[in-house]
C-alpha cells in the first residue's frame, strides 16, 4: 500500500513539475531565452499566417526549427533535450520553436502533423521543409547546415 502511494504522490508531482515547467514553456522566447512556445495565433504573427496568404513567407529574421509534439509522446521526449541544446549552441543564429499538437489542432492541421514528432526546418530565404520522428543530433546539425543555411 505504501508503494502505491507513494508511486501516486510521485507521479502528481511529476505531473504538477511538467505542468509548471510547460506554463514556464509558454514565456519562453519574450526575454531572449532560447526556446519559444507557439501557439496558432503567435505562429500567424511570427512565422506565417496560413490564412491571410497561400505563398509561403516567413515572418521571422532568424532560420526557425517548428518541433509540433505532445506532452503524452515518448520520441518527442527524446527530441526535447536535443533541442535545447542546439537552442543554446545556436543561440543568435536559430530560433527554435515548439507547438503543442494537443492545444493548437487546427495549426497541426494545417501542416498535416499526423505523426509526432514532426520537425518544420524554415530558412531565411526559400521554402521549409518537414521531416517526422525522433531525429538523432546529427541529423539536425546536417538540416541546419545545409537546409537552415547556417554553420
Amino acid at each position: 500500500m505504501k508503494n502505491v502511494l507513494f508511486t501516486i504522490v510521485l507521479g502528481l508531482l511529476g505531473t504538477g513539475l511538467f505542468a509548471q515547467e510547460s506554463l514556464l514553456a509558454d514565456n519562453l522566447g519574450a526575454n531572449g531565452n532560447d526556446i519559444v512556445q507557439l501557439t496558432t495565433k503567435t505562429f500567424k504573427e511570427k512565422v506565417f499566417d496560413y490564412e491571410a496568404s497561400t505563398e509561403w513567407k516567413y515572418k521571422g529574421e532568424l532560420p526557425a526549427i517548428v518541433d509540433f509534439y505532445a506532452d503524452w509522446c515518448k520520441p518527442c521526449k527524446i527530441i526535447a533535450p536535443i533541442l535545447e541544446e542546439l537552442a543554446k549552441e545556436y543561440k543568435g543564429k536559430i530560433i527554435i520553436y515548439k507547438v503543442n499538437v494537443d492545444n493548437e489542432k487546427e495549426l497541426a492541421g494545417a501542416f498535416q502533423t499526423q505523426s509526432i514528432p514532426s520537425i518544420l526546418f524554415i530558412p531565411k530565404e526559400g521554402q521549409p521543409q518537414m521531416a517526422k520522428g525522433a531525429l538523432p543530433k546529427e541529423t539536425f546539425v546536417k538540416a541546419i547546415n545545409e537546409v537552415l543555411k547556417v554553420k
